[in-house]
């Protein structure tokens, strides 16, 4: 498997890499708690463009997160089409009027009201997809457990989350020995093959995946009370962060943005900003 299709750590040198690992993870979930609750549009495009700015001084290259982008995609797309097919007028009962764009059969009309709620939703998958994404590609699983320790977290817990990111890239790799080997035994899982052939052998990489994921969860607990990992209290660490005047600000910044979301949902008088009024 080739590097750049494998969803883990990028090393790097730009402002999000300095951060503290934990102040990153504080922003990512007080920002998805703001994109979350609020469907204000004006709200929503803001931390959209937000999110993709902060991208770009990343200096993450295209070729590192092609794959997994391409994946949500289609995911986020299936999810708007199934909101459409089993509730075509939701957006017309949350807004109160009904401008049709299209005349469809029975209940499917296409509404203005319909249309803007969905998209609503994609920018939600805009403006929070990203700050996940550049969490785990700029945050070293070491330093972020050093971090959630100096701020009162167990250690073996810290320890915990430090291994669950650091294995994903592992999963990523063992997934695609897994494709090749099946496809070496003639199960053809490329792009050349159908649709229903390729979900069906991704099917029967599931379980052998979930088999070796066991397999290495024991070797690793295995090797850490040979270690007597857990023995102490307190630990100390290779990796460590100090907290710096940005990693405040940027925790400020995000305690700011999530205040926005709620002042703008008591100015709507709801979670919905609605243009149609």
């Amino acid at each position: 498997m080739s590097q750049h299709q494998m969803i883990g750590y990028l090393p790097g040198d730009t402002f999000i890499h300095r951060l503290s690992g934990t102040t990153k993870l504080l922003a990512l979930i007080l920002i998805s708690v703001a994109c979350m609750t609020t469907y204000d549009t004006r709200f929503l495009i803001a931390t959209s463009l937000i999110s993709i700015f902060l991208f770009k001084i990343s200096h993450i290259k295209w070729s590192d997160i092609s794959f997994i982008v391409k994946f949500i995609t289609v995911f986020s797309i299936l999810n708007l089409i199934a909101v459409y097919i089993f509730s075509p007028r939701y957006g017309t009962t949350i807004y109160g009027t009904e401008h049709i764009v299209w005349g469809g059969f029975g209940r499917f009309n296409l509404t203005q009201e319909q249309l803007f709620y969905e998209f609503n939703l994609l920018l939600k998958y805009v403006s929070s997809i990203p700050f996940v994404l550049l969490f785990l590609l700029t945050t070293n699983p070491s330093e972020f457990a050093s971090s959630l320790n100096k701020i009162g977290v167990s250690y073996k817990i810290s320890y915990s989350v430090a291994l669950a990111i650091r294995y994903i890239p592992d999963i990523q790799v063992s997934y695609y020995d897994i494709s090749a080997s099946q496809q070496a035994r003639g199960y053809e899982m490329s792009k050349k093959a159908s649709l229903s052939k390729r979900v069906k052998g991704a099917m029967q990489i599931v379980f052998p995946l979930i088999l070796s994921s066991l397999e290495r969860i024991e070797v690793i607990s295995t090797a850490m009370e040979l270690r007597r990992f857990g023995k102490h209290k307190k630990r100390t660490w290779y990796s460590s962060k100090p907290f710096t005047k940005i990693d405040l600000f940027v925790i400020f910044l995000s305690i700011v943005i999530v205040l926005i979301s709620f002042i703008l949902i008591y100015l709507n008088g709801s979670r919905f900003y609605n243009p149609f009024i």
